[in-house]
C-alpha cells in the first residue's frame, strides 16, 4: 500500500500532539498509478533485511526512538525492528507472519499470486484480488477508489521469505518494548487465526504484549469505515505504554 494510506491514522496521532513520519519502502515513492504502470525493477532485489535496514537508518536519524506502526508485511517489519532494539513500542496491524506462525489455508491462498510471480520480481495485486482478500468489507465503488488511491507493487522475495520462515525470526524473550497486535474479524489476508498465532508467540516476551480484534473489518481496517476507532485505540494504547517505565 502507498504511504498515503497512513494519512487518516496520522491525522489522529498528530491531533494528539505526536509528530509522525510515514516513509515509503525503497523504490515506492511517487504516484500510485505510475508505480503500478511502471514498477521499478529494483523492487525485485528487496528482502526483509534490506527493508528493515532502510527503516533502521531513518530511525537512526531521529532525535528519539519512535512508536513503530506497521500494517500487513509492514507489521512484520515492525516486529523485526523491535527485535533489533528499535522503537519504544510497536503496533503490528494485521501483520505478516514471524517465523513459527503458521498462516492457515485462507492466508496461504491470498499469498499465492506473488509467490507464483517468482522470486526476484514485483507483483501488483489485481482489482479482483483486492476486492476479495484485502478490502472485502467495502462496497464495490469504495473498493475501486481505494485500489486507485493506494495500491502499489510489492516485492515477491518477501513472500518467499515469509513462507520459508527465512529472515523472519525474532528473539521473543529478549524483546523489552511493548507490542500490540491488531486483528480484523473478516481479514482474508492475515486472518484472525494467523494474527492470534503471532500473538501467541510474542506473548512469551517479558514485555507487555496485547491483542485486539476489531469486528466487521477487513485487511483495510485503517482506511475503511470506522477507521477512527482503530486509530484512537492505537493512540490510547501507545500513550498508555509509553507513559509506563521501560523494562531494563
Amino acid at each position: 500500500m502507498h504511504t498515503s494510506s497512513w494519512d487518516k491514522l496520522r491525522s489522529v496521532f498528530e491531533a494528539a500532539g505526536y509528530k509522525t513520519l510515514a516513509p515509503a519502502w525503497p523504490y515506492l515513492e511517487g504516484n500510485p498509478a505510475e508505480l503500478r504502470a511502471h514498477p521499478d525493477k529494483r523492487l525485485g532485489t528487496l528482502t526483509f533485511k534490506k527493508i528493515v535496514d532502510h527503516y533502521a537508518s531513518i530511525i537512526d536519524g531521529l532525535d528519539e526512538q519512535p512508536v513503530i506502526v506497521g500494517h500487513s508485511m509492514g507489521g512484520l517489519i515492525t516486529q523485526l525492528l523491535l527485535d533489533r532494539g528499535y522503537g519504544v513500542a510497536g503496533i503490528a496491524m494485521d501483520p505478516g507472519p514471524i517465523a513459527g506462525a503458521l498462516p492457515g489455508p485462507v492466508s496461504l491462498l491470498a499469498a499465492l499470486p506473488p509467490i507464483f510471480a517468482g522470486p526476484g520480481n514485483s507483483q501488483t495485486i489485481t482489482r479482483e484480488g483486492f476486492a476479495k482478500n484485502f478490502a472485502n468489507t467495502l462496497n464495490a465503488a469504495d473498493q475501486q477508489v481505494a485500489y486507485d488511491d493506494y495500491v502499489v507493487p510489492t516485492p515477491t522475495n518477501i513472500f518467499y521469505q515469509a513462507a520459508g520462515m527465512f529472515g523472519t525470526a525474532v528473539k521473543v524473550k529478549a524483546r523489552k518494548q511493548p507490542l500490540l497486535v491488531i486483528s480484523a474479524e473478516h481479514d482474508r489476508t492475515v486472518t484472525p487465526y494467523l494474527a492470534k498465532a503471532i500473538f501467541n508467540i510474542q506473548k512469551k516476551s517479558p514485555a507487555r504484549t496485547d491483542f485486539h480484534q476489531f469486528a466487521d473489518r477487513s485487511h483495510f481496517l485503517a482506511g475503511e469505515k470506522g477507521w477512527e476507532e482503530v486509530a484512537h485505540y492505537a493512540l490510547d494504547w501507545a500513550h498508555e505504554v509509553t507513559a509506563a517505565p521501560p523494562i531494563h
